[in-house]
């Protein structure tokens, strides 16, 4: 790692709002020697709380992760918010900048909020995300929030990186929640019903309760009453041998008005205190690692074979010769990863010893 980012990461480490900042700029513009400060970062990192906010345009997701930062802080936590915004088709960059309707902690240095670019990638979130909340975490900060762009059922890439996921869902839409069915139930760890002051809050929420009770394969689901900022509770086990399972509640808030938000981050530190005392919480990181190893490896290897074949001609050349009947697609691949092969063959990870249990 070369000097000037060494003394970025100490300056970082040291808690300094400018060096993580910086940092988080050369993590998401991959500037040359990014990898090795992100390496870096590793072994200072594990003890923040991620939480992830998702949920369809309109829902309130925003103003909640404001409420939310506030909130936190009270409790005298600091706090990093990573703002997911859509990609300038000019410049790659966040549309959005820093979010203008989180302004409760405007002029509060414990609550750093960045905006980043989603990229294109799947639900908004890009590698550099996940390499962001690593500079946040080993900086010190308590809690994480990652707010997506909203961009449908492709969210499922928020859970590689939040232990915690709250979907929010608008109330009056039972298209929404029908649409919820196909896909972002397995995501959710809290429901989140915001705007619960307007008609049809409390159909939303018996949508969900309904949903919940089905995906969890017919178990009751605790229903009781839905005020305003109230919440159905975890089923309780039918055995208590073994771990407690994990029902996701639904919450009711009013997020221009901090209702209910007390007990939204209720349900986020059960949660947390549920994936600690599973295990669960372990093996979330462990997917979370796995999936950034193939994610570098596919990066990495993709690279490389983009390199072999523009030395080989380019592939306009090769399908040039697929035209001509002088070769084929899958002779191509297979001569392009002959030497990928070879190499993995020999593969020996230096320095790396894992140890199996």
């Amino acid at each position: 790692m070369s000097e000037g980012h060494e003394q970025l990461l100490e300056d970082l480490l040291e808690g300094k709002h400018r060096a993580l900042a910086r940092v988080i700029s050369k993590i998401e513009n991959r500037v040359p020697g990014y990898r090795e400060l992100v390496s870096s970062l590793y072994e200072h990192t594990g003890d923040a709380n991620v939480i992830g906010i998702t949920g369809s345009p309109g829902a309130g997701k925003s103003t909640l992760v404001d409420k939310l930062a506030e909130s936190y802080r009270e409790q005298g936590q600091t706090v990093g918010v990573i703002a997911i915004d859509p990609s300038s088709p000019f410049t790659g960059g966040a549309v959005l900048g820093d979010r203008i309707r989180m302004a409760s902690t405007i002029g509060d240095m414990d609550v750093f909020v960045r905006s980043m670019s989603a990229r294109g990638t799947l639900g908004g979130l890009s590698t550099a995300t996940a390499d962001a909340v690593k500079a946040m975490d080993a900086f010190g900060k308590d809690t994480i929030i990652i707010e997506t762009v909203g961009a449908g059922q492709n969210e499922i890439d928020i859970v590689r990186t939040a232990d915690t996921v709250a979907v929010l869902v608008p109330p009056g839409s039972g298209d929404s929640v029908q649409t919820l069915k196909a896909g972002i139930l397995e995501i959710a760890d809290v429901f989140i019903v915001n705007k619960a002051d307007r008609p049809g809050a409390n159909r939303t929420v018996q949508e969900l309760l309904e949903m919940i009770e089905l995906g969890e394969g017919g178990q009751p689901a605790s229903t009781g009453h839905h005020g305003a900022g109230a919440t159905a509770e975890p089923s309780e086990p039918a055995s208590t041998d073994g771990p407690k399972t994990w029902t996701p509640p639904v919450v009711e808030t009013v997020a221009t008005e901090g209702t209910g938000v007390g007990d939204a981050i209720d349900e986020f530190d059960a949660h947390r205190t549920y994936l600690e005392a599973s295990g669960k919480l372990a093996d979330r990181q462990q997917m979370r690692y796995a999936e950034e190893i193939r994610t570098l490896l596919r990066e990495d290897v993709h690279t490389l074979l983009e390199r072999e074949l523009a030395a080989a001609g380019g592939v306009d050349a090769l399908a040039e010769a697929v035209r001509t009947g002088a070769t084929d697609p899958y002779t191509i691949a297979d001569t392009a990863l002959d030497s990928v092969e070879t190499c993995l063959e020999e593969l020996e990870l230096d320095g790396v010893e894992v140890a199996s249990k």
